[in-house]
């Protein structure tokens, strides 16, 4: 084999042979050993695996073989979140069956992955399609059903009357469907619905008690929560005695200051409210153009806000002072009671509304002194607010919400902008809901001898009209499990959301039929001590997976809280000022990587290029450079094997790196502190911070320095048993600490080295304390505060020593000869101050 350049296509084969043959990543619970679970987010298997995606599979198996190192027993599993519109929209334009296109993408994705070398544990891998894995999700659909956390209602959905079909959120863009380009509108239907809002304080109660996650995503979980503390009232509709528009505000000790009141478009009260013709067709065409806009974009704090005036008033019950009333599109239903009652002199978005219209304002906190601003949102003193003047704005919420209280106009109230989360999609390719419809005994659930409901393979995909499945005979027409007459399934097929809400669990335990999982392998892996994924799911995803979570514990199958006791969400990987993704013909192949610098060089340079959770910018020059970096310690290991005593006897296993005794040289010892320092340096890089970035420097230091050495001590011939023992400490050290990194040339070389047995079932190596010590440190010498010479001196000198020194030192003198010592400052083993005047 040549020692010339690292020949990466045979090495990289034949260790992911011995790996896959020993079963080395295969695990089992084990109580004698710590635990660690480390895992990525499962990948929708959409066909190829590119740069951008392997970015987060070597993080999460650097970690894993790190884990593995130290002692722990590590969980590192790998499957498919399997079901998902991509898999439709590739059968109606291409002509394939959703199971085909899917399993074929697996089977192609699985090989780029073992290509890659990642350290899976392959025997447990999960695919969510497969109804042995939603079974059970059906199963636990039916206990929230009895429970009523599962529910059907009638909701608001995306409709593309071209198409004839419901589209989801992302693809609807600008108000159009995105395959035909005709105007999408909101159309109301009947859907399920789990009752996430049921756990929405613990949710957000226990965003205080996950150290391990990072603030930003935390903050974007208690906002999408958006816990508010206020009060509800009404305001009386003028001239409608029997109407009155409910409203919550965080803020009811500026209710003098409310000057008008707002309702949601789409409010069931504005048709009541509206009764005069004209009036009722500028309401509809209102109406329509805020329907082309989505949520985020009508709640958007940076857009301008529309809104369309009433003929109505409403009164406000604290002076009975008449105020308009609006239809705006910066209010929506799903927040509060979908009415708000607007101050524009302490709320931003109010004022510019009032500012908009011409609408007077009124201030009721009291201004800082120099205030400039518009509205006000801070702290201070009422003003202009009758019998709530003079207290703080804290004394003023109660006061104002016991009035309400005391005279039956408003309650306290605690409000969520958390909302149910919807389940149904009018899709086939997902997880069939297990529920039935029979003329008798109404809506049935399955029963549970009859899961799974499975998907049926005779459907024909067109786009348009609605959920295939609702034409498949086979599959509609059933037998009520009640009764026993005929009923009608339900055609919906369950949210994608819902299968990567528990896989993490069904990998304690894949091949386990009798439950969604077995108990007490659940109760040794889980939690997930590392859950690595992009920043992208920091809602969504991530507060599901924790709902799911808490309602499987309160139906008795688990005793966890959460599911992830740390998360990493790594940066994306830009090339050409973009993300890399098929979608913008950015994407750099794995496989392309793979075959003209191997796995290990790709993974190198992705580790390397930037910290895991920044983003990290693609270029050729980067990568080229992690290549030839391996091609020299590959050069240079395989260089120095007769000397160090390489393929000889196999060395004892579990050995680490070779011990070496006490140098006797100082060159030696400085040497050989330069080797612990970098081991000290790598662990606390990937222990605490994971700054990988610079471990990889370290370990790159650790080179340059032993090649430094190697050609400073001479080329080893003669009596220099010292030498070669600092020699071989030095590589086995670079090659156990590269190793997470870079896992198949380091188990080459460790193998050349003479090591019977595998790199990874090593001790990592622990820094010795001995060879940390300095005998000698560099004293700095400051003269009136500014450097002028530095001392090398023995550790701990006496201070009288360290004075003399410094005073005699030829580049201090001429600071200090011609005028007068004051005082000389020693701090130990660092700094001297010396202080002179003229």
């Amino acid at each position: 084999m040549s020692t010339d350049r690292y020949p990466f296509r045979e090495i990289e084969a034949k260790w992911q042979g011995i790996w896959e043959e020993t079963k080395q990543f295969r695990v089992r619970e084990d109580p004698s050993r710590p635990k660690f679970y480390c895992l990525e987010m499962f990948p929708y298997p959409s066909g190829r695996i590119h740069m951008g995606h392997v970015r987060v599979y070597a993080i999460g198996d650097l970690l894993a073989r790190y884990k593995w190192m130290r002692g722990y027993n590590v969980l590192h599993p790998m499957g498919w979140d399997a079901f998902g519109l991509p898999a439709e929209n590739a059968a109606i334009e291409h002509g394939v069956h959703p199971v085909i296109w899917t399993y074929e993408n697996i089977d192609y994705m699985r090989t780029q992955l073992v290509k890659m070398g990642i350290s899976y544990d392959w025997g447990r891998e999960v695919t969510t399609c497969d109804p042995a894995y939603y079974r059970w999700e059906q199963l636990i659909f039916i206990r929230m059903l009895e429970r009523g956390l599962a529910y059907r209602r009638r909701s608001t959905v995306n409709w593309c009357p071209s198409c004839q079909t419901v589209l989801a959120n992302e693809q609807v863009e600008e108000g159009r469907c995105w395959r035909c380009d005709s105007e999408v509108t909101p159309r109301e239907i009947d859907g399920w619905f789990f009752k996430i809002t049921s756990y929405a304080e613990e949710l957000l109660a226990w965003c205080d008690r996950l150290p391990g996650w990072p603030e930003r995503v935390l903050t974007m979980q208690r906002n999408w929560i958006g816990k508010s503390e206020g009060a509800e009232f009404d305001l009386p509709v003028e001239g409608h005695p029997d109407l009155s528009i409910r409203v919550f505000t965080t803020r009811p000790d500026t209710v003098f200051g409310m000057m008008y009141a707002v309702l949601a478009p789409e409010h069931p009260l504005v048709d009541r409210i509206v009764t005069h013709p004209a009036e009722r067709e500028a309401v509809a065409r209102f109406r329509a153009e805020v329907a082309r806009q989505s949520e985020i974009e009508r709640t958007a704090a940076d857009r301008p806000k529309r809104g369309l005036r009433l003929s109505a008033r409403v009164v406000n019950p604290f002076n009975g002072a008449p105020m308009p009333l609006f239809l705006a599109d910066y209010v929506v239903m799903g927040y509060g009671t979908g009415a708000i009652m607007a101050v524009p002199g302490e709320d931003e978005r109010d004022w510019e509304f009032a500012e908009q219209h011409g609408l007077p304002i009124i201030e009721t906190v009291k201004r800082p002194d120099g205030w400039s601003g518009k509205a006000y949102t801070g702290d201070g003193v009422k003003i202009n607010s009758a019998f709530l003047d003079g207290l703080t704005v804290a004394e003023a919420k109660r006061r104002a919400t016991d009035w309400l209280v005391s005279r039956g106009l408003g309650i306290a109230k605690i409000n969520y902008r958390l909302r149910d989360w919807g389940i149904s999609r009018q899709r086939y390719w997902g997880a069939p809901i297990p529920v039935l419809y029979c003329d008798a005994c109404g809506m049935v659930p399955e029963a549970e001898e009859n899961l799974p409901v499975t998907l049926p393979r005779d459907v024909q995909l067109s786009g348009k009209g609605g959920s295939p499945l609702a034409n498949v005979a086979s599959f509609v027409n059933a037998t009520c499990p009640r009764c026993g007459g005929r009923a009608r399934r339900e055609t919906d097929t369950m949210d994608t959301f819902v299968e990567s809400s528990w896989y993490f669990l069904r990998y304690c335990s894949p091949g386990y039929d009798r439950g969604m999982f077995e108990r007490s392998a659940a109760e040794y892996w889980m939690p997930v001590d590392q859950y690595i994924g992009g920043i992208e799911h920091a809602v969504l995803h991530l507060l599901y997976a924790r709902f799911y979570t808490k309602v499987l514990r309160d139906l008795g199958l688990t005793n966890i809280d959460e599911p992830f006791i740390a998360l990493l969400s790594q940066g994306m990987v830009i090339k050409d000022g973009a993300k890399m993704s098929k979608s913008k013909g950015n994407v750099v192949s794995d496989d392309f990587v793979r075959e003209k610098y191997g796995a290990d060089t790709g993974r190198l340079f992705e580790l390397f290029a930037a910290p895991p959770e920044k983003d990290l910018e693609w270029n050729d020059q980067g990568i080229e450079g992690a290549s030839r970096f391996l091609n020299r310690v590959w050069r240079f290991v395989l260089g120095r094997l007769t000397e160090l005593g390489g393929g000889e006897a196999p060395l004892p296993d579990h050995a680490g790196a070779a011990a070496v005794p006490t140098p006797t040289t100082e060159a030696g010892r400085a040497f050989r502190r330069t080797i612990h320092e970098t081991i000290r340096r790598v662990t606390d890089d990937l222990e605490r911070e994971f700054h990988f970035n610079t471990a990889i420097a370290a370990i790159m230091e650790l080179f340059n320095a032993l090649q430094t050495f190697e050609a400073a001590s001479g080329d080893g011939s003669g009596a220099a048993p010292e030498r070669a023992a600092l020699l071989r400490e030095a590589i086995e050290t670079m090659l156990l600490l590269l190793g997470p990194f870079c896992p198949h040339v380091t188990e080459e070389l460790w193998s050349r080295l003479g090591h019977a047995e595998s790199l990874f079932k090593q001790r990592w190596p622990v820094a010795d304390p001995a060879a940390l010590q300095k005998t000698e440190v560099t004293v700095v010498v400051q003269v009136d505060g500014k450097v002028r010479g530095r001392l090398l001196v023995d550790v701990d000198s006496a201070d009288d020593r360290i004075r003399q020194l410094a005073l005699g030192d030829d580049r201090v003198r001429p600071w200090v000869e011609r005028r007068r010592v004051e005082k000389v400052v020693v701090v130990p083993n660092r700094l001297v101050n010396i202080v002179t005047r003229a």
